[in-house]
């Protein structure tokens, strides 16, 4: 089944030099970008909830076959406040009409908090919570992250399988209170994000983009290899995210990933 990999944005100041063209203007960043990889996740979205005429304009950029990812807009996943949850859902799954019509939508990015928890005193009302999302979003394909590893049973598989929500698989650094680097599949699309295994700057970091300065080795990736094609065979879409994002080492890693699948399925 199709495995397509890119990166978690696309918007970056510091990958000009690195990834895009001195004298390319920022509004020709997308085309740029979609001439050499198809899919794309938009974080942006996280931040404030995009509107149709901006994800319209961002499609007429793309190839008809390139597909975007849309983070959950923070008010879902984060703050959860039950009186504008509703609300904020339909506004955001309304500004996706434009890509779904032209085929160009591949599912909303639920990344919850690691304070988001299963097995706290609030973890009953956490999965109580998942289950009015679906409700929320309808039939609107969505994946689902979480940051805290008590998450990580057959339970929650079978609830996310229940939920028809997929699974993010991570790759990041191995501490113990943190999703551990599995692949598993438990909807339409199977996930994977690759956000760097920076320990040092994990937790204690000045600025965001530290906690994702990381360039991963052939072996890293490789790594991951075996894991995505069983995903491929377990969901008829794939898609793999580089979050390293810190001067383009986004885009080194999802080229050196495509490239090594390539070379095995050549050695086969």
């Amino acid at each position: 089944m199709p495995v397509l990999i890119g990166t978690s944005g696309f918007s970056y100041s510091d990958w000009v030099g690195p990834v895009y063209p001195a004298d390319l203007p920022r509004s020709d960043w997308l085309r740029f970008y979609s001439q050499e990889f198809h899919t794309c996740e938009l974080n942006f979205s996280y931040y404030r909830i995009p509107s149709a005429r901006t994800l319209e304009k961002m499609a007429d950029k793309v190839p008809d076959s390139f597909l975007f990812s849309l983070k959950a807009f923070q008010g879902i996943t984060h703050e959860r406040d039950p009186n504008s949850v509703a609300s904020q859902i339909a506004q955001f799954t309304a500004a996706l009409k434009p890509l779904v019509e032209r085929g160009k939508f591949a599912c909303v990015l639920l990344q919850f908090p690691h304070s988001f928890c299963a097995t706290s005193e609030k973890g009953k009302e956490n999965r109580a919570y998942l289950s009015r999302l679906r409700e929320e979003f309808g039939d609107i394909p969505c994946v689902v992250e979480f940051r805290s590893r008590d998450w990580i049973t057959s339970q929650t598989f079978e609830e996310l399988r229940r939920l028809n929500f997929g699974f993010c698989c991570v790759d990041q650094p191995r501490f113990q209170n943190l999703v551990p680097p599995i692949a598993v599949a438990t909807g339409p699309i199977a996930y994977v994000r690759f956000h760097g295994r920076n320990r040092a700057k994990w937790w204690r970091h000045t600025e965001a983009w530290e906690r994702y300065n990381y360039t991963y080795s052939d072996a890293e990736l490789g790594e991951w290899i075996p894991k995505i094609r069983q995903l491929g065979t377990e969901a008829p879409l794939t898609l793999v995210y580089m979050n390293n994002h810190w001067q383009g080492q986004a885009v080194g890693a999802a080229r050196r990933l495509k490239t090594l699948m390539e070379k095995m399925e050549t050695k086969e």
